[in-house]
Order: structure tokens, then sequence, then C-alpha cells
């Protein structure tokens, strides 16, 4: 899911763990615990395209390093902590702590101005002053001691981290490798969107209410515990969206008389109400939208495979990556300027129709380099083109409010 949820279930499993004994710092840790899962896109420096693709979410989000990983981090964490430079330590966390914030400052940005620079531009300079003169007058100048928690509480801490943060991402579509590295399967429960406010806000909420009580009050644990309350039960009721949306479409299919072989559901960015849905039937795919608030049958959208414009799709190593990847749930297009571009069709449509290739959620470019070679990964591409975006989030959300009988026009599958 995205960082900033991540770190917010981080936080306030580590204000579960040890928010007793270090009161906000138990909070920080549990967020870096929460973050260094996703620490694998640092892949992309040092992999190529394809190989990142298949590495992130791999063994840095499996079980094997959830128990190994905690105990790595837990002992060194203690042992900086009980070494002569725990001042520095503490000053490091703070840094921390500011970077985090600062990462939630400009997440929030992006979302309320896409592109503005001055709140993070104006928040370092002033907070780095404010962040330097602070720890020099606590932890140089006063008589400060290190935080009171042993070699145990910190390994439950991260192994605690690191398992929700891995549980977390199993509720979205793109997929863990919880097996890793003993398996590539990977786990895709696809109940709840990577981004959904709805979850993250309210979770957000209780955090920062707890932060205003001491470490012992009983309202900072009241304020946390419903924060973690909130996860479960919202989680909860997306898994039941999730159950009802896959019995209506399973009921839309017998009575359309599609035959499928198989279909994967999903819910749109942003919200849980409005789900894409895949099917294949063995030859093409169908595509649909279905809200919650749909008073209409659900219309399905019959889309091309299109792999009679690939090369030895069985055998091509790059097509195999990404077959895997998609569990199978891919198409294949081509662009105006000819270029190759695969979808994962598992994310689906803005429209629902796949209009055209920027239409596509998720998709990836390819180069072909002729059928004796293996295709060539270019990159791949989230969300829709920045010229498109506002126009077509617009649609998506008017969409997900649910469509009335003298709005079925707008379903007609276009043959």
């Amino acid at each position: 899911m995205d960082s900033l949820s991540q770190i917010v279930l981080g936080a306030a499993v580590g204000e579960a763990v040890l928010g007793r004994r270090l009161g906000n710092r138990a909070m920080i840790w549990g967020a870096v615990a929460g973050t260094i899962p996703d620490m694998d896109v640092l892949g992309k420096y040092f992999l190529s395209e394809l190989d990142n693709l298949a590495f992130h979410r791999g063994i840095s989000h499996s079980f094997l390093f959830c128990v190994l990983g905690s105990l790595v981090f837990g002992w060194v964490t203690n042992q900086l902590y009980r070494s002569r430079y725990h001042s520095w330590v503490a000053m490091g966390t703070k840094g921390v702590a500011a970077v985090i914030i600062g990462f939630v400052v400009n997440f929030l940005t992006q979302i309320l101005a896409p592109g503005a620079w001055w709140p993070i531009a104006v928040y370092i300079p002033l907070v780095g002053y404010w962040g330097w003169k602070h720890g020099q007058r606590r932890y140089f100048e006063g008589n400060w001691k290190a935080p009171d928690a042993n070699l145990r509480g910190w390994v439950l801490l991260f192994f605690w981290g690191f398992l929700t943060h891995v549980l977390l991402d199993c509720f979205t579509t793109y997929g863990t490798q919880v097996f890793a590295p003993f398996s590539n399967q990977r786990v895709a429960w696809g109940t709840v969107s990577v981004v959904d406010p709805l979850y993250t806000v309210p979770f957000l909420v209780c955090l920062i209410l707890a932060t205003r009580f001491a470490r012992d009050h009983s309202r900072r644990r009241i304020w946390n515990g419903l924060g973690l309350a909130w996860s479960c039960v919202y989680l909860s009721l997306t898994a039941v969206n999730h159950h009802n949306v896959h019995r209506t479409v399973e009921e839309a299919l017998l009575e359309q008389g599609i035959m499928n072989q198989r279909f994967f559901i999903a819910p749109t960015i942003f919200n849980n109400l409005l789900w894409n849905v895949v099917v294949d039937d063995g030859d093409e795919f169908f595509l649909a939208q279905h809200s919650i608030f749909d008073e209409v049958p659900i219309v399905f959208h019959p889309l091309s495979k299109g792999y009679d414009q690939l090369h030895d799709v069985e055998t091509d190593e790059t097509l195999g990556v990404l077959r895997w990847f998609s569990a199978g749930y891919f198409n294949a297009v081509r662009r105006e300027d000819g270029s190759l571009q695969l979808n994962d069709l598992r994310f689906g449509t803005f429209s629902g129709r796949a209009e055209d290739p920027d239409d596509y959620i998720f998709r990836f470019n390819l180069m072909d380099r002729g059928p004796s070679l293996p295709y060539g990964f270019e990159r791949a591409q989230g969300g829709p083109p920045d010229e498109k975006a506002q126009d077509m989030m617009m649609d998506l959300f008017d969409r997900a409010m649910g469509l009335s009988p003298k709005d079925l026009s707008l379903q007609r599958p276009q043959l």
C-alpha cells in the first residue's frame, strides 16, 4: 500500500509495543519499521527495470524477513542506544521524524495541489534549524538518558512493524511474495486500493490525537487503539465488499451467458466503492466496472488479448515475467506511434471499456527487438497522463457514485 498508510500503521504498532516506555519515540521507530520493507525500491538503482519489477515486494516482504530482519534490526537498535553514541542516535531519530512529517506534508500537498513545491521548500529549512537547536539543548546540554527498552522490546517492535506491513500489502492488487525465497507465489487479495484515503486519514487523525497525551496516559492508549481498530474494521469491510461484488459478478456472468475460465475483481484507486472487473474466457477478455451503488446490471465489454501482435508469447523471457506479474491478466496494444504496450488488466481501466492506450491504469512499454531476441522492457507506468489526469479522475469518481437505469446507455459495450 502507499507509504503514508504504512508509516501510520507502523507508528501505531510501535506505540502499542513500546509506547509506555518510549512515548512518541516508539511511534517514530514503528514508522521506521513500517517503511523498511519498501526500501527494496532502491533496487531501481542497481537492477534493470524488469528485474526491479520482480524484486519489489519480494524477499523484503516475506515471512522469513519478518523473523530474521526483526532480530537483526532489533539487536542493532538496542546496541546503538546502549553505546556512548546514544545521544547521536536520539538526534538521528528526531531527524527521521522530521523526514516522515515532511513526507506527509509533501504527500498531502501533491493531492491537494499537484506540482506545488513551496510548502516543502519552507518546511525543510525551518524544521532543520529548529531540530538542530532543540537536539543540542536536549541531548547534549541536558541530562538526557537512553530509553528504557530491552532487546526483546526492540525485536517485537520490528517484528510486528514488518509483519503488519506485509499483511497490509497482501490486501492490495499488486501482489506480495510472502513465501520468498522458497516460492515466488504472489499473494494479492485485491480488497483495497493501493491508495485509499478512507483507510489512512481517520487512522492518521487517531494517531495525532494520541501524541497529545503523556506516554502513561490512558487516553493515549485509547486513541491509538481506536486507530488500530479502524484499520481492522475498514479492512474487514473491504473484504465484505469484495465478497459481495464477486458474487454479483458471478451472477451477472451466468445471466448473460458469458463463459469464463476465471475472473479478477479489485477496487479502483482512492476508493472502495467502484470495482474493476476482468473476465478471461480463454479467447478474449471482458472488462466491466461495478459500483456498490449501481442500480443497473453489469455490462461487460469485450477486449481482444492482442497476442497476435506478439512473437513467442509462451517462451519470451520478458513476456514470461509480465505474465507472472499480472497473473496472466494482460493484453497487448499498439500505440499511435507504433510502440508496443502491455497492460496489467487487474488494475483495470479508467472508463471500464479500454477506450485508448492511456485508459489502462497500469501499463508497460516494450521494445520489439526482432523475433530472435526477447522484448526489451522500457518502463512501467501507472495512472493517467498528466494532461488527462484531472478529467479522468473526475469521471472515475462520478462513476463510483453509481448508475441509474437512465444512465444505462453510458455502459453499452463498444463492439
